[in-house]
């Protein structure tokens, strides 16, 4: 069979692709190996700027609402049980200083892993994608046109032609493995184990905290919907001592516990040396392996490498962009994920047991969330001597940013304004005529200085909602500025 796009793996990344990409109308197949999610989920929490992403594909609607807003689930405290004596509770970050500036339209999401996976392949499938699940990926073979996978379902053997492939297949990936892309990163940190159970302790989250560190047992989390994760030591637990354990963490015996599942979970850190190889791509966890943290950096850190890489691949297939664009895929990646690797580190997040941690500076979530500095040939300004990360208002609209967040009208954001293709965000008769030859819609936005513009200004903004050059003022030939950035950047080329 043939497809665009080949997606391997159905985790949050993988499908996340597949959304994005049929969203764009791409041709996609996806293959899982698995018949469906883990019943032990991972993820719990999505952060505000996965929120844009979901609804900028009219997913807002579908999501369950969210105490994320609250900072729900988020907060720690060590503890010698739930219900007994609380000590310090530990922050992920230096407390952020007060403001007004509102960073987004929406709030972060508080759903588990593996009720969210459900609800991004069935939009995946409303928009045109193949989602093939108990399939797995046997071989694959890449020349100058294209991919050959062999994968296998319940019957025999098939071969699907793909110009691209997208590897999501985890932080064991066999497709980064098989061509060689080697890793850097702290490498192997703890093996932990797990308990999955029901109880009802929703008297004890009155006060916004979910997480706990227990004295002498472990840690104990949350999954908001009656669902909890004990993680302990190494070991071999039968179901009487996990039950002990369960009740110690508690702090009480009288409650019925339902045990749903255990696991066992290798918890390492690494980042791919490179994304891509030829027409293979890697995205989540096989691009980099990132331990559990309140950034939310591993989840979430996938699936905007998925939105990244979807409009890009998009719009080569279309012909709208030369293949060289492509190649901005790991250029604007890669060093977010070191930035993710290196501020866990930098933090007292329960991972720096088993080393020194790192010194770096710390940025505040929001800059880790909303103000990630993109650096390519699709980004025109964005120089060395800028830091990779501060927040929106500080950036004030700088090329290779997220475009800022400003209300237009009630309800409707500048956030809304982008994702289908390349928006002049302006507020001048000029700019609209420049625009107009390049198939680049024109946006009339009033709120300039939040773009830091002045009122004859105009931002030249990517589908993925980054700006990608702007002019701060109206030059004397808009239109030949116009043109020259969008050639560029569009074509991912200086």
């Amino acid at each position: 069979m043939r497809t665009s796009v080949l997606v391997v793996g159905g985790g949050l990344a993988g499908t996340s692709a597949a959304l994005f990409l049929a969203w764009h109308g791409v041709p996609v197949t996806l293959v899982e190996k698995h018949p469906g999610s883990s019943a032990h989920p991972r993820a719990v929490g999505f952060n505000a700027r996965v929120g844009e992403l979901l609804r900028g594909v009219g997913l807002e609607d579908e999501l369950p609402e969210s105490r994320m807003a609250k900072g729900f689930g988020v907060r720690r405290v060590r503890a010698e049980s739930l219900v007994g004596k609380k000590y310090e509770e530990t922050f992920w970050t230096p407390p952020a200083e007060l403001s007004d500036v509102e960073h987004s339209p929406v709030a972060g999401i508080g759903v588990a892993q593996d009720r969210m996976e459900p609800i991004l392949r069935d939009k995946a499938r409303e928009l045109g994608a193949d989602i093939r699940m108990s399939t797995r990926m046997l071989e694959f073979a890449q020349d100058d046109d294209g991919v050959t996978a062999v994968v296998q379902g319940d019957g025999a053997p098939y071969e699907i032609r793909a110009d691209y492939l997208v590897a999501a297949d985890g932080h064991r990936s066999p497709v980064r493995e098989q061509l060689g892309i080697t890793r850097t990163g702290r490498g192997y940190l703890h093996t932990s184990r797990s308990v999955l159970f029901r109880a009802p302790l929703e008297e004890y989250l009155q006060d916004g905290i979910g997480q706990f560190v227990i004295d002498d047992v472990g840690f104990l989390t949350t999954y908001g919907d009656g669902r909890w994760v004990l993680m302990l030591d190494d070991g071999e637990y039968d179901e009487p001592e996990l039950r002990r354990k369960i009740f110690q963490a508690i702090g009480r015996d009288d409650l019925d516990v339902e045990i749903v599942t255990t696991g066992r979970w290798t918890i390492s850190a690494s980042v791919a040396d490179r994304f891509s190889d030829g027409r293979v791509f890697l995205a989540g966890d096989a691009a980099h392996t990132l331990p559990p943290s309140r950034g939310g950096f591993g989840a979430n850190v996938g699936i905007e490498d998925a939105h990244n890489l979807a409009w890009k691949l998009a719009a080569v297939l279309d012909g709208g962009s030369r293949p060289s664009l492509l190649d901005t895929y790991d250029a604007e990646r890669r060093p977010v994920a070191l930035l993710c690797h290196q501020q866990i580190f930098a933090r007292n997040d329960g991972h720096n047991r088993d080393g020194e941690p790192d010194e770096a500076p710390l940025y505040d979530n929001n800059a880790m969330h909303f103000g990630v500095l993109y650096r390519s040939a699709a980004v025109l300004g964005a120089g060395p001597e800028l830091p990779p990360a501060q927040l929106p208002e500080q950036w004030n609209g700088q090329p290779g940013t997220r475009a800022p967040h400003v209300w237009t009208e009630p309800g409707r954001s500048t956030v809304d304004l982008f994702g289908r293709g390349w928006v002049l965000v302006a507020d001048h008769p000029q700019w609209e005529e420049a625009a107009a030859p390049l198939g680049v819609r024109c946006e009339r936005v009033e709120q300039l200085d939040a773009f830091g513009l002045s009122a004859k200004g105009a931002s030249l903004v990517r589908p993925d909602g980054y700006v990608a050059w702007r002019s701060i003022d109206l030059p004397d030939d808009p239109a030949a500025a116009l043109e020259a950035a969008f050639r560029s950047a569009s074509a991912g080329t200086r």
